[in-house]
């Protein structure tokens, strides 16, 4: 079987049924169809349009956009040259871009396809008289005969095999499930102990009633709630037609000023296929429940911290169908007794056993550890008290260390309690080899989690940190992670230890430390005047709740100020205030109509002023020489495009929905 992923094209049917309408379709093809759809696996079934006679043009378009042809071969099979032909087309499909191909013989022997002969043979024949002209009979039915032996030698059910039709429909639903190639969600390269656990939550999932049916899984920070939550989904998440996971609802929720109408969007548009806006949390209640009440949902909602999220979200049963399931992965057990969930799992801290397993994999890549080492990793792993994350942090940071640096990193955690996770996670962050690698951790810590890893580089690289393998490290030290689409990530314990950090060096003036990201941190140092020489890095998002206008004095202490992100906040005065050192400046909704003369850009590697007002890019030109990205999409005024001749280095401007833009400068 060969396999073209540039010819293969976009699915639209999971499953396409090829059969002989005669034999099978009102007993097994139609039980098999419908447990296929009860499943949620979109199958093709010509039974309707059969009867009127469907074109050939649109079963070869539904044949071509499966990704798994069944075909049924029954008695009467080669008597109908429809199914035939379509077969040709499904073997076609199968050979060109690999299209799994799964037999059911249904009152007929594999071998009776391979060498056709009596009954079956006479009707293979007499559909070649019919379907070929006499020049062509002979190569035409050569063809059938050979795709026939081809279908014939694919792995498939034998139905004289299996005395209940229904155990069988069973048996063969569930291996198109495992066939099926779906978006899994990414968990853990070493699963260690996690089918377990998994097998006992899809359990009572099973047992469940009629009812809706709410689970928490609920454990302290890095026990792997989330990694639970992915692989449960991973399993039972073909059963549902609608369905929908949002990741780190607090992050979420802290971070937008308008965060549980967000989630609410999330939520809508996931499980309705479309796009959702909604105004209000009332309006957005309101709408869950009119749209997803008669719809059988499946919903996880990650790191709840606040009942409000619960409430609005999913606060009422009478919200959901019959049969919902919806989880919760939650470090605030009462949270789930508001909620009055029907299950609460208990993330266990891992054995003994488990936990030395799941470290050696990290820090040897073999399932136990080095003969030499094995006091030393039974030590580690003792600190680590049955913490995955820990064990995952601590075991990447010791690979290929010497016994010397073992036993330096075990004088360090007996000085840490057990009960203090960030702190041992902080040994990893400790153990960087130099200042610019704990640097770029702390960048991304507070402003580059979820943006694209090469911009990302260029812009560290700007700031002079050698980011190409600072990164590098950093990933390699389970410190970072590329998610999809080469978006940098990073655990929510390892971000918050980072910030953690930060925080620490001046606990009770926000203006003094070297990065500001939250929220109320930025505006008291705004409003009051109080940024000092120490701020490298300012975030502050509004996203259109706010009306604070802010002077462009309050930055003037900041001088060191290299990394700033701004959305729809409005400044007023003379920009020659901000700093001379920025490198990367994203502001959303950029409020002028051009680039003030005073606002000093010269050093910049990235400018991205998405949703700007700006109507022409400057009045009076400057030269960027190290400008290397430029995004002004969806400002909706710009009438024509910077001069490039002063950006000499540019490597990617992005133009996206610009409408009024007119002239190329």
């Amino acid at each position: 079987m060969s396999s073209s992923s540039s010819s293969q094209p976009q699915w639209i049917y999971d499953v396409f049924i090829n059969f002989r309408g005669g034999d099978t379709r009102r007993d097994f093809v139609s039980h098999l169809y419908c447990a296929l759809s009860n499943a949620g696996v979109n199958t093709f079934f010509d039974d309707e349009n059969l009867l009127k006679g469907t074109p050939l043009e649109e079963l070869t378009r539904a044949i071509e956009a499966s990704q798994i042809a069944i075909v049924v071969f029954s008695e009467t099979y080669t008597e109908s040259t429809w199914c035939l032909t379509e077969l040709q087309k499904i073997i076609d499909c199968n050979e060109s871009y690999g299209q799994i191909v799964v037999p059911i013989f249904h009152g007929v022997e594999p071998s009776i396809l391979r060498n056709p002969k009596g009954r079956f043979r006479e009707a293979l024949e007499a559909a070649a008289k019919k379907k070929f002209s006499e020049e062509h009979r002979e190569y035409g039915l050569s063809r059938w005969k050979n795709v026939l032996k081809k279908a014939a030698n694919f792995s498939g059910w034998d139905v004289k095999n299996h005395r209940n039709t229904a155990k069988l429909v069973k048996d063969i639903v569930e291996d198109i499930l495992t066939k099926l190639d779906y978006a899994l969600l990414s968990i853990t390269e070493f699963p260690v102990g996690l089918e377990s656990r998994v097998q006992e939550v899809v359990g009572i999932i099973e047992n469940q009633s009629a009812k809706v049916c709410t689970i928490g899984i609920w454990g302290m920070g890095g026990s792997g709630k989330t990694t639970m939550a992915k692989a449960i989904y991973n399993q039972i998440h073909r059963r549902f037609n609608d369905k929908s996971f949002i990741e780190n609802i607090r992050e979420v929720s802290e971070t937008y000023g308008r965060g549980h109408v967000h989630l609410q969007e999330k939520l809508l548009s996931d499980v309705l296929k479309t796009k959702v806006k909604i105004h209000s949390v009332g309006m957005g209640t309101t709408v869950i429940e009119n749209r997803l009440s008669k719809k059988k949902v499946f919903i996880v909602l990650d790191d709840v911290n606040d009942f409000g999220q619960l409430k609005d979200l999913c606060g009422n049963r009478k919200w959901f169908g019959k049969e919902s399931v919806i989880i919760i992965t939650t470090r605030d057990l009462h949270l789930l007794d508001l909620l009055k969930v029907d299950y609460v799992y208990k993330m266990e801290e891992m054995d003994k056993n488990e936990s030395l397993e799941l470290f050696s994999w990290h820090a040897f890549r073999e399932a136990k550890p080095r003969e030499d080492f094995d006091e030393l990793a039974r030590n580690v792993v003792a600190y680590c008290a049955g913490l995955p994350l820990a064990l995952e942090v601590l075991g990447s940071y010791l690979i290929e260390r010497t016994k010397k640096d073992w036993e330096s990193v075990l004088l360090k955690l007996e000085k840490i309690p057990n009960d203090q996770v960030q702190e041992k996670l902080r040994i990893s962050f400790d153990g960087l080899c130099d200042d610019m690698e704990k640097d770029i951790f702390l960048d991304v810590c507070c402003f580059f989690i979820g943006k694209d890893k090469a911009d990302v580089i260029e812009i560290l690289n700007g700031c002079g940190l050698h980011a190409d393998i600072g990164i590098t490290v950093l990933i390699e030290r389970s410190l970072l992670k590329v998610e999809k689409d080469n978006k940098l990530g990073m655990h929510q314990l390892l971000r918050d230890m980072g910030r953690e950090i930060i925080c620490e060096s001046s606990r009770k003036d926000p203006g003094k430390r070297s990065r500001l990201w939250f929220h109320e941190d930025v505006l008291d140092v705004l409003t009051k005047n109080t940024g000092t020489e120490t701020i490298e890095g300012l975030a502050l998002k509004l996203h259109f709740i706010g009306k604070d206008c802010f002077k462009a004095y309050a930055f003037e202490e900041m001088k060191k100020l290299r990394l700033l992100q701004l959305d729809h906040v409005q400044l007023t005065g003379n920009y020659g205030y901000l700093s001379k050192q920025l490198r990367w400046v994203c502001w959303k909704g950029f409020p002028s109509k051009y680039i003030p003369k005073k606002f000093f850009l010269e050093g910049a590697v990235v400018i991205d002023l998405k949703h700007s007002n700006l109507q022409l890019f400057w009045k009076e030109p400057q030269i960027l020489r190290w400008l290397k990205i430029l995004n002004l999409s969806h400002s909706k005024y710009l009438t024509l495009t910077p001069d490039f001749s002063k950006l000499p280095n540019l490597e990617k401007l992005i133009l996206k929905d610009c409408p009024r833009l007119c002239k190329v400068v």
